[in-house]
């Protein structure tokens, strides 16, 4: 008796035979495929006992150890990815030694959503987005100060840069005198998600004018 053809559906995982998709279970873990940075494949990480798809963020790394990456729908697109809080997380820091290899059909069903369960609370990795601080700290060695300007949130680590690099230039030379008896500087940082309102959109006007209008209202007491 002739096998079926492999029939598949518009999506990354394709879908397999119940036979198919039986033995890929059982070699996937054993075989997987090795991942290697810079490639635009979906990725598996572990999460609790199972098995996840992701996606990576093209040109965003923190280095070797840590990428940011959106954990989905093995059967991705689908309706029921919502339900199970895979579209609830955005972005998040993935170490690499998380990462077990490059996606493959026979994982589908080791994930929570094969399983019938949502994505729990804690996945073990911090949401992946980003801000800036311009912060006045005495320059009496302390870390006596405060906050002049908070953006973001950044999606990726190349934008953030890119404004530090510029607010950097625009404080060469003011560093001493924007606020007397302070040091000001930009430090890049995670974004505090519980303080998003005191953010300013880095994607919304022009960070160099926003630091302009931060500057002239700063008062010292």
């Amino acid at each position: 008796m002739k096998r079926p053809f492999l029939r598949r559906r518009g999506h990354a995982s394709g879908a397999l035979s119940p036979e198919d998709q039986f033995h890929a279970t059982l070699t996937a873990p054993r075989n997987p495929e090795p991942w290697a940075p810079g490639s635009a494949r979906d990725i598996v990480v572990r999460v609790g006992l199972y098995f996840e798809r992701a996606h990576t963020r093209p040109g965003d790394d923190h280095g070797p150890h840590l990428i940011a990456v959106a954990l989905v729908h093995p059967d991705t697109p689908c309706a029921g990815a919502r339900r199970l809080g895979y579209t609830e997380r955005d972005w998040l820091r993935c170490p690499t030694n998380a990462i077990l290899g490059f996606w493959q059909p026979g994982y589908a069903m080791l994930t929570h959503a094969a399983a019938g369960l949502p994505l729990p609370d804690d996945v073990g990795m911090d949401p992946a987005h980003y801000a800036l601080y311009i912060e006045a700290r005495k320059r009496d060695g302390s870390l006596d100060g405060f906050t002049l300007l908070r953006l973001g949130p950044y999606t990726q680590t190349r934008h953030a840069q890119q404004d530090y690099d510029r607010l950097t230039a625009a404080l060469d030379g003011r560093e001493t005198t924007i606020a007397p008896g302070h040091r000001v500087s930009v430090r890049f940082g995670p974004l505090d998600v519980s303080d998003h309102q005191k953010f300013a959109d880095p994607y919304d006007a022009d960070v160099v004018a926003l630091l302009a209008a931060a500057v002239e209202g700063v008062t010292v007491k």
